[in-house]
């Protein structure tokens, strides 16, 4: 009996396949790029520039993880970090901590606006954020017509290898160290498979997803405040197309789309880097934009396939 149920569990919805997977995407990226630029891309320079690019996604990734985690989707993400990024480089030139805390505090009122209507108003996530993406790509339009919003004159002073590198690490640590050791991403999984059995598991679901929304929009608001030191101003595309770049990211990280049980917090960062080599693979072989996002949605299309939790069901609340 236990032969015929492993022999009845198709190929690809097998938990080995899909743990390893990802892990060899990864792998196969990395030595393709390595052969077809002839080793140029993992120079000393251009790991650097690659490094320097992943802060603000490897970041922003961490909320929209937890959304995901519950079964929600968030496109607002690319307006939320221009519209801290405009606070954090107008405050700047007041107070460079005032400025951290009031972009964390923008992103966090932002989440729960995200969350009020999608928890309160029981409208589905994806509605919600695709709204909000348009209110505040607006706002960000707006606060920055007629001239870039221009953070300190030593604001860039702070864009260090070191500096950046570990601001990331430590918001790393704390999110995984939340996520695993507290309970919450128990709860989170909980609530992805199934928001009625979650509750009958006495999981506060309401309040969890209200916190998990204003949380992310918090962590977009550090996201935000490297962003604004690596850049130093603000322009009205900041933070354009970046909800695309991290649900291609978390999704070749082997991040079911519907969330649930099968979540892995290292989808995070195996899915970011991911991303970026391919991203910075396809620029260095001289491919042409519109040939890019080609690429890009066909990968796209079969990781969702391949990683959707077809047991649940692809329903996002």
């Amino acid at each position: 009996m236990e032969n015929e149920k492993k022999q009845s569990v198709p190929f690809m919805e097998r938990p080995i396949v899909r743990t390893v997977m990802p892990f060899a995407g990864f792998t196969f990226i990395v030595v393709l790029f390595a052969i077809l630029t002839g080793g140029q891309l993992y120079t000393a320079g251009n790991l650097k520039l690659l490094l320097s690019q992943s802060y603000v996604l490897l970041i922003a990734c961490i909320g929209v993880f937890m959304v995901m985690t519950m079964g929600g989707l968030d496109f607002s993400q690319g307006s939320m970090l221009g519209v801290c990024s405009v606070v954090v480089c107008y405050l700047s030139n007041v107070n460079m901590l005032l400025a951290v805390i009031c972009g964390v505090l923008t992103g966090g009122v932002i989440g729960l606006i995200n969350g009020f209507f999608n928890v309160k108003r029981k409208i589905t996530s994806f509605i919600v954020t695709i709204c909000n993406m348009y209110l505040f790509r607006g706002v960000v339009a707006y606060a920055t017509t007629k001239t870039p919003v221009y953070g300190a004159s030593n604001i860039t002073a702070y864009n260090t290898i070191g500096f950046n590198l570990t601001f990331t690490v430590v918001i790393f640590v704390i999110a995984f160290a939340v996520f695993q050791y507290t309970g919450l991403g128990n709860r989170l999984k909980a609530i992805g498979a199934g928001e009625t059995a979650a509750r009958f598991a006495g999981v506060r679901v309401e309040r969890t997803k209200m916190l998990v929304y204003m949380a992310a929009g918090m962590i977009t608001g550090l996201a935000a405040f490297i962003n604004s030191i690596k850049v130093g101003s603000v322009t009205s595309t900041a933070g354009n197309q970046l909800e695309t770049q991290i649900m291609i990211a978390l999704v070749l990280g082997g991040m079911p789309v519907n969330g649930g049980a099968k979540v892995k917090f290292y989808n995070i960062i195996l899915g970011a880097m991911t991303y970026k080599i391919l991203t910075a693979g396809l620029v260095m072989l001289g491919i042409e934009p519109k040939t890019q996002q080609l690429i890009m949605g066909i990968v796209f299309l079969v990781m969702v396939a391949v990683f959707a939790d077809r047991k649940t069901g692809m329903i996002v609340k």
